[in-house]
């Protein structure tokens, strides 16, 4: 089976498999273009929708069409599409960035569909062709059919995963940034945005002078209070454009909370390869991921929901002790995995936990530091919990980077590991293995300073500049003055104390001798 590398027409998808029977729907202009996959698809092994495609319809609107969502909330509806239900709730997904063009390219050309490849800790790979999302939009030159899907009045859920740093917010206080650059072009260029918020504000805006119903808006970003979030930047957005508007949408939209979970690696080369290689399947970007998905959702959609119980989403009434414990546990642990990893000289998450000292760190920040600041978590066995994502970082088929967990990482530590030192300073408890995450994240940045990392190596952050100067200062307390990172937090003399001493000891000794230091037994 073979996904063809032919170029698609300039205004949609085209049939997109060789070799295969494939039947599409295609005209110049109208409806979009939707697609069947063949009941006699010869797959060789390789799951494939079993759902008629031609009788599906857009539901949904995603912004931020990238790995996670097409191995978490597009493959939840697949699994209901093949039950024969939610066949009106197919996807239409939307990428604004200049970057997401390489999407379009590869969606287009293949009708939307993707391979979605388990990746078993035995070594073993589950591929499946996964097809719930039924269009591709590409903000930068769709921008009018985005409009269109956003007042369609099919759609009743807008969803997001525009990462961490993408809610247009200040680090530092988590407030909404109305200076941001993105923020000031997008309020004056409505036709032209730049970022997913633009596109929600003008779409509800459309909808409410239609007289259609609001859509519900779902942010599924590893952010605590997501929807919480979510609400703040919509509304802080739309009241830079009219106040009305903004008092509408605060009074009238959903914006429900969840909590999403699955490990997804970035696509490779390799993935490419050994896709087409064991299973004949040529697909331009394949998407990997380990076997674990959870997505735990609050029960708000006043338009309605797809029945994504039936495929083992747990619907909530109220989903933040959940989401807490997944971002202060394993979100937290993968910046801890990231900067203590890389200076070891380790690249892949899973060649860093098999380090004792690394791993022995995990295991006493999670259960000493971030446990003690979730509260109630009813029916979670917490010590099973580390016990499993321990687990889940060793498996050696996953292959992710640490390059990858380090991505934006002034947003991602801002969000899942300064909230808990935050939390065990007003209690007076320990801090000593949260500061030493913080000093190590310095050293790292030091260490790009320094030239110390192949390019190939430093990720990308919108505060790259900012933090490796500071890391590079001749005052080593020069990255706690990072106020829209740390807010006012640097200012804390406990905290900074412990950040020193640990810094300090990352430098005389390396890592190694940091985590010794860290794991003794604090002395009364």
């Amino acid at each position: 089976m073979l996904f063809s590398d032919a170029p698609a027409p300039p205004w949609r998808a085209s049939p997109s498999l060789v070799a295969c029977a494939w039947v599409s729907t295609s005209r110049a202009k109208g409806p979009p273009v939707t697609v069947r996959i063949s009941a006699d698809l010869p797959t060789g092994g390789v799951s494939s929708p079993g759902y008629d495609r031609t009788a599906a319809s857009v539901g949904v609107v995603h912004f931020g069409f990238g790995n996670f969502h097409r191995s978490h909330q597009a493959m939840y509806l697949d699994r209901l599409m093949e039950r024969g239900e939610g066949l009106d709730w197919g996807i239409c997904g939307v990428g604004v960035l200049p970057q997401d063009a390489a999407m379009r390219d590869a969606m287009r050309a293949q009708d939307c569909l993707y391979t979605l490849v388990v990746r078993h800790p035995d070594g073993s790979l589950e591929p499946r062709v996964v097809g719930s999302v039924l269009e591709y939009l590409f903000g930068p030159e769709d921008a009018d059919e985005v409009y269109a899907r956003l007042v369609d009045p099919g759609v009743r859920i807008v969803s997001l995963t525009v990462t961490e740093g993408g809610y247009l917010k200040d680090a530092g206080t988590g407030e909404f940034d109305p200076t941001d650059e993105a923020v000031v072009h997008d309020v004056e260029h409505l036709d032209s945005a730049r970022t997913a918020f633009a596109f929600v504000v003008e779409g509800l805006r459309r909808r409410r002078e239609a007289g259609l119903e609001p859509f519900t808006v779902l942010s599924c970003d590893n952010l605590q209070g997501n929807g919480t979030v979510c609400r703040q930047t919509v509304v802080g957005f739309a009241r830079l454009v009219d106040p009305a508007l903004a008092d509408w949408i605060a009074a009238e939209v959903a914006f429900p909370n969840c909590m999403v979970d699955r490990i997804t690696p970035s696509t490779t080369d390799a993935d490419r390869t050994s896709l087409a290689e064991e299973f004949g399947v040529k697909d331009r970007w394949p998407v990997p991921a380990e076997p674990f998905t959870q997505w735990i959702v609050e029960d708000r959609f006043p338009l309605g929901r797809p029945a994504l119980e039936e495929v083992d989403v747990q619907f909530v009434d109220d989903v933040e002790p959940y989401e807490l414990m997944k971002l202060r546990l394993l979100n937290a642990s993968h910046q801890a995995i990231a900067y203590l990893g890389a200076p070891l000289g380790y690249t892949l998450v899973d060649e860093t936990m098999r380090d004792e000292r690394v791993r022995d760190y995990l295991l006493r920040y999670m259960s000493d530091e971030a446990a003690p600041t979730l509260g109630d978590l009813p029916g979670i066995d917490l010590p099973g919990y580390v016990d499993t994502l321990l687990e889940r970082f060793s498996n050696p088929a996953v292959r992710d980077t640490l390059v990858r967990l380090a991505t934006d990482g002034g947003n991602r530590m801002a969000t899942f590991t300064l909230p808990t030192v935050r939390d065990n300073l007003a209690a007076d408890r320990p801090i000593r293995l949260g500061a030493l995450m913080v000093a190590a994240w310095a050293e790292y940045w030091a260490l790009v300073a320094r030239d110390g990392l192949p390019q190939s190596e430093i990720p990308p952050d919108v505060h790259a500049d900012a933090m490796r100067a500071a890391a590079a200062d001749e005052d080593p307390a020069a990255f706690l003055g990072l106020t829209r990172i740390f807010g006012d937090l640097g200012a804390d003399e406990r905290f900074r104390e412990e950040f020193l001493a640990a810094r300090a000891e990352i430098a005389e000794h390396g890592v190694h001798g940091a985590l010794d230091r860290s794991l003794r037994p604090v002395e009364a």
